[in-house]
């Protein structure tokens, strides 16, 4: 059985691990061109399928992910009852680039859009897909107001966003979020805090670039030693080049803290989210996480 927290105070709950559905609709990642490469749509719908197969009821997509909702839509719309669905709207596809709008109109067109997508009569969670000008949209309201709107009239159940630590505060403190996606990872710790502060506040906490794109798992060791950040080499040189175990310090990690609800795991395969849930099944030595935590914060 996987374990399952409380989505803030949603009334959700949700598995720990959740599938970030960016690269089963959008070239993305660490690797060469093919390594990058989204998966051809039949596989990404296996892929889908497998996902829920293995008991995780967790799925965050985006409008910027292209061809990602769609995807959703078409192969597990009539699994719906399965999974928690989280969407973003303010960052739009125009594959292969995106662009952002964060107006009343575009925003309010983004939702109905991710709804025919998706194949639903409702988003569990709508985040702002937040890029440049972070302060200035929050400031104008226009998205919050077409997202209040599209709440109201059963769209969507909770917002929800997506920001940087430049307004990340702000979201925390506004009141308006029930839901806050947030970047934080052993190698970047700079949330710790804050997350902590959602959390009492009843905010749910969502992990994104908890892997730090792929710096945390064997996609590492693609890249020449030379290349890789400072970080990354001192931590695979205390794990003895065990690429898998930095990996599993990297998940326990973010397991230890108890103001996270989930960690979001994008990949093209099932299988790689699989040995993410096996990965936390083992325990782990506290005295090499803690030298991890510290390498990580240096």
């Amino acid at each position: 059985m996987l374990e399952k927290r409380a989505l803030g105070n949603t009334g959700l709950q949700v598995t720990f691990i959740g599938f970030g559905a960016l690269e089963i609709g959008r070239d993305w990642g660490l690797g060469d061109a093919e390594q990058r490469r989204r998966p051809a749509e039949e596989e990404a719908g296996k892929t889908l399928n497998a996902v829920l197969d293995m008991g995780i009821n967790l799925i965050d997509t985006a409008r910027a992910y292209h061809e990602s909702e769609a995807r959703i839509g078409k192969y597990i719309s009539h699994r719906r009852a399965e999974y928690v669905l989280c969407s973003k709207c303010g960052e739009h596809s125009d594959d292969p680039r995106t662009y952002y709008d964060f107006s009343y109109q575009a925003v309010r067109d983004s939702i109905d859009l991710s709804l025919r997508l998706l194949r639903t009569d409702v988003i569990d969670v709508m985040q702002i897909h937040f890029g440049p000008e972070s302060q200035k949209v929050l400031d104008e309201g226009e998205t919050l107001r077409a997202m209040r709107e599209a709440q109201e009239a059963g769209k969507i159940r909770f917002l929800g966003a997506s920001p940087g630590m430049d307004v990340l505060e702000r979201c925390i403190e506004s009141g308006d979020f029930q839901v806050l996606q947030i970047g934080y990872s052993l190698l970047d710790q700079s949330a710790h805090d804050l997350i902590t502060r959602a959390h009492e506040k009843g905010i749910g906490v969502l992990i994104r670039s908890g892997l730090a794109a792929g710096w945390l798992t064997s996609r590492a060791l693609t890249v020449p030693p030379e290349q890789r950040p400072p970080k990354v080499q001192k931590l695979l040189e205390l794990c003895n080049g065990d690429a898998e175990l930095l990996h599993a310090l990297a998940l326990h990690f973010l397991h230890r803290h108890p103001g996270i609800s989930a960690v979001l795991v994008g990949t093209r395969r099932a299988e790689n989210l699989r040995r993410n849930v096996d990965l936390l099944q083992h325990p782990m030595d506290e005295g090499l996480l803690q030298e991890a935590i510290a390498i990580g914060r240096g």
